[in-house]
């Protein structure tokens, strides 16, 4: 079965009954023709024309060495750790939120293979206009893009195996409800894996950070307080590494 019919087959009743939308560009359309405001100049630049052509190249590397630091992993360390926080097995249903152009939507389809998916989820048109350019289907049969909104997914309940969001969490208008609603459509025992922004270690930096990242729509997380996030949503077994202002969070929802 295609992976958009898997993919369709996965939507709430009421979205199943009216027939998705297959938008133009290749992707299941489920948001009008604005989407829902993005949350400042972060969100918006991610809705341009021009970043989807060097997000991938020089956007996403560059932007990632800064925050992450010198001795942070490089992008194809950075998808390696993704796998393996996510764990996905032959077969399974993982969903990228916050997918961009597809760089990391790519790299899970392997692990799915040859009867999974991997839906990747955006609300720009822009950049699922180069993830569907990207994603050929004879290279990726496992995947299927779905335009979106993250603060309320269209999916059933505990209808995936795994959520990865790399370097979107905090771009989101309403982080905590993004988690909630990733929480819901993930299956008991199944896996999030998580790069987001991270206040500096040195606390006289902090507030510098903080009030840099309200300016450009970025939400800067505490030490604690994304663990702290998960575990109020049952989420164990949490593993967080730091660098720079980022970091890596992977957990296991309680089974």
């Amino acid at each position: 079965m295609p992976a958009q019919q898997r993919l369709a087959r996965l939507l709430l009743p009421a979205l199943r009954e009216r027939g998705p939308v297959v938008a133009a560009g290749g992707w299941l359309e489920l948001l009008g023709p604005s989407g829902p405001a993005p949350g400042g100049l972060g969100g918006r630049l991610m809705r341009t024309p021009a970043l989807p052509l060097v997000y991938e190249r020089w956007w996403r590397p560059l932007l990632g060495r800064v925050a992450k630091g010198p001795l942070g992993p490089g992008m194809a360390e950075e998808a390696r750790l993704m796998r393996a926080l996510v764990g996905s097995r032959p077969g399974d249903t993982v969903l990228d939120l916050g997918c961009g152009p597809g760089n990391l939507t790519r790299r899970l389809a392997p692990d799915v293979a040859p009867d999974g998916l991997v839906i990747g989820l955006d609300a720009s048109p822009t950049m699922l206009r180069r993830a569907v350019r990207d994603t050929p289907r004879e290279r990726f049969p496992a995947i299927a893009y779905l335009r979106a909104d993250a603060g309320a997914l269209p999916l059933v309940d505990g209808s995936v195996d795994g959520v990865a969001c790399f370097a979107a969490l905090n771009l989101f208008p309403d982080p905590e409800l993004a988690l909630s609603e990733a929480t819901r459509v993930l299956r008991p025992g199944g896996r999030i894996a998580l790069l987001t922004s991270a206040a500096p270690a040195l606390q006289i930096a902090g507030p510098a950070v903080r009030v840099g990242g309200r300016l450009g729509g970025v939400r800067v997380f505490g030490t604690e307080e994304l663990a702290a996030l998960l575990r109020e949503r049952g989420f164990g077994a949490i593993r967080q590494r730091r660098f720079g202002v980022a970091q890596l969070v992977g957990a296991r929802l309680a089974a």
